[in-house]
């Protein structure tokens, strides 16, 4: 079988679905932001949709579920979906099972945290004490002296802990699954030097590549993070020489479509991009590449929402329209597509011809999903 990437449409909000090569299965990040008591909410049913297809695949649990951070639009609802090992309360036949838990070290670490970011970490927290179950990303010195402060060994949980730079294990693009993982972020000494966490600039930030039938196609998973993260996960990523690191087909647009993910000023009618994130957004692009924007729709000019601080931002989102139609690629809004009064999940296939947006297959019983590459 081949990959797919599955986004979908919850407002300004992240949940994408990795349906992987060998059958595996990937969410990353959990936000049920649809209110059910309101019919006007164009929002996806994301409990619904994963149920769907979790029942026609005949399993009930996820290979691995990733929280990059744990801001409400990123975990909503975790504690009602999943079940939960730490406590009974969240243990009933209807809850989906998660094999491997993937969090920052700062889920581990915060404290003050409340609803479903308390309990990400109650989760998280007991499986590095049982030592399975889990990937934490990133390795500062107060991760360490925590799992000291519980009695625990380091040196025997230190498998656990996946650092930036380094690939997640159990993942190899030549291998059954046919893709690797690659980390970029969260910087471990970043988080020593930080007396607080900074949830956006401490999330989980990866590139993966896929392979099918000869063909690499690549994938860049942005979180929230802000230009300066970015522009130091790219001159880190230079220093390397480890470029290809950071070439994409397609990307999910880091934090709604602001332009504090593409330069420090917002613009007047077009954000101008951070050096380092230029090169990032446009040289390191593919051609007939996509940009994929978790947000609401953009904010016509002039309007009540074009004025908000909030993104989705006009002027981000101007820079990626125009960087997508000078190299033949697109810029797709969850909220948006494929309407503004009815949006659905929406996926890509990983082809031996690169990415294609997978269409929806014709009303007769035979019919089967169609696509067209458009990238690689």
């Amino acid at each position: 079988m081949t990959a797919r990437i599955q986004f979908f449409p919850l407002g300004n909000a992240d949940t994408l679905r990795l349906d992987l090569a060998d059958g595996r299965k990937i969410l990353v990040d959990y936000a049920a932001m649809r209110n059910g008591d309101d019919d006007q909410d164009n929002r996806c049913d994301l409990p619904e949709e994963l149920r769907r297809d979790l029942n026609e695949a005949d399993r009930n649990y996820f290979d691995a579920v990733c929280i990059t951070h744990t801001d409400t639009d990123h975990c909503k609802g975790f504690a009602d979906f999943f079940w939960l090992e730490h406590a009974a309360a969240y243990q009933d036949d209807n809850r989906i099972k998660i094999r491997e838990l993937w969090v920052p070290a700062a889920a581990i670490l915060e404290e003050n945290l409340k609803d479903d970011a308390r309990i990400v970490r109650a989760e998280a927290r007991h499986r590095l004490r049982k030592g399975r179950g889990i990937r934490v990303f990133s390795r500062p010195e107060r991760l360490k002296k925590w799992i000291e402060d519980e009695g625990l060994d380091f040196e025997q949980r230190k498998h656990l802990i996946v650092d930036a730079g380094e690939l997640v294990p159990g993942y190899e693009k030549d291998g059954p699954v046919k893709v690797e993982f690659f980390v970029h972020s969260p910087f471990g000494w970043r988080q020593d030097e930080n007396t607080v966490v900074d949830r956006n600039e401490d999330s989980i930030v990866m590139h993966a590549t896929f392979e099918e039938g000869g063909m690499e196609s690549r994938l860049f998973l942005g979180a929230d993070a802000n230009y300066e993260t970015l522009s130091q996960i790219v001159q880190t990523t230079r220093r390397h020489r480890n470029e290809d690191r950071l070439r994409w087909d397609i990307m999910k647009l880091p934090h709604h479509c602001s332009y504090l993910s593409i330069g420090p000023e917002r613009g007047q009618d077009e954000t101008k991009p951070d050096p380092d994130v230029k090169w990032l957004f446009e040289d390191q692009r593919e051609d007939s590449s996509y940009i994929v924007s978790p947000s609401l729709p953009i904010p016509a000019k002039g309007s009540e929402e074009d004025k908000s601080d909030q993104p989705p931002h006009r002027q981000a989102a101007n820079y990626h329209r125009r960087i997508s139609k000078g190299s033949d690629g697109e810029f797709e809004v969850t909220m948006e597509k494929p309407s503004k009064a009815s949006p659905k999940p929406f996926a890509y296939k990983v082809t031996a011809q690169g990415v294609a947006l997978e269409l929806a297959a014709p009303m007769v019983a035979s019919a089967a999903a169609a696509s067209t590459p458009r990238a690689g």
